[in-house]
């Protein structure tokens, strides 16, 4: 489980627990995975191991690999949770640094511990990955170009992947949930009551849907109707009348 500490990836994490499953819980700030590990191993009973690790720094990166390919205490289920915009805001006006950082924890870290999970799955034919990607995977996201980007990234990787992987025992989901309520848009600085409160959802539910859609066997899942409205736009509409829709939209988490 990355992204273990906070929002959805807590959520998944306490689920998970709460059905008697033992736990690996990633995440850069030790401090939290540390209570929430003694949380569930008191409320659950279940063993809970806390991997510290920064997803971005190579090192780090290469631990969880490690821990993914481990012989002797295999993971059946990574769920690839860690993914987040850095910033909010026009391409041109914001960090290069960060816009490489987002990519790579979006993209590039997902392709490379699936690639460790799948391949010692495959080997025992057997395991389960689950992709969280975005509602926003299905189309460009001004005002959040490599966010957007970047989940479509692990859209087109995963669907591809689990074609790939049919009769190796490895079934692999993306799920593309909808506005989530997490700590993420006070960080970055978005105004929720831009939307809808019907478009948000907690991230307790994205978690028992993403699990539920899994279970199901399926390979995409948008698991809620802000998500099911941004796939089918996204799949059906001329780009010329979703993107200036999408950037309003998206203009709109911006103001107070």
């Amino acid at each position: 489980m990355t992204g273990g500490s906070a929002g959805i990836g807590e959520a998944f994490a306490r689920e998970l627990a709460a059905r008697g499953t033992a736990l690996v819980i990633v995440a850069r700030r030790h401090g939290r995975l540390e209570r929430l590990a003694d949380d569930l191993r008191v409320r659950h009973g279940v063993q809970v191991e806390v991997l510290p690790a920064d997803l971005v720094k190579d090192l780090d990166l290469r631990r969880v690999e490690a821990r993914l390919e481990h012989e002797h205490e295999p993971v059946d289920l990574l769920v690839n949770n860690a993914g987040s915009e850095t910033e909010h805001g026009l391409f041109i006006e914001r960090e290069r640094e960060l816009l490489a950082a987002e990519a790579q924890l979006n993209a590039l870290t997902v392709l490379r511990l699936t690639h460790a999970a799948s391949c010692a799955m495959a080997a025992r034919e057997r395991g389960n990955v689950i992709n969280v990607s975005a509602g926003n995977a299905f189309f460009p996201t001004p005002g959040a170009a490599a966010y957007g980007a970047s989940k479509a990234f692990v859209n087109s990787f995963s669907e591809a992947l689990a074609h790939e992987l049919r009769g190796h025992g490895v079934a692999i989901t993306v799920v593309c949930p909808g506005g989530t309520r997490t700590w993420a848009q006070e960080r970055l600085g978005l105004n929720r009551d831009a939307w809808p409160r019907f478009l948000w959802r907690e991230p307790d539910a994205v978690a028992r849907d993403a699990l539920r859609a899994a279970a199901r066997g399926k390979v995409v899942s948008s698991l809620n109707f802000s998500g099911a409205l941004a796939a089918f736009a996204g799949r059906h509409l001329p780009r010329r009348v979703v993107m200036p829709q999408v950037a309003r939209a998206t203009a709109r988490l911006t103001r107070a």
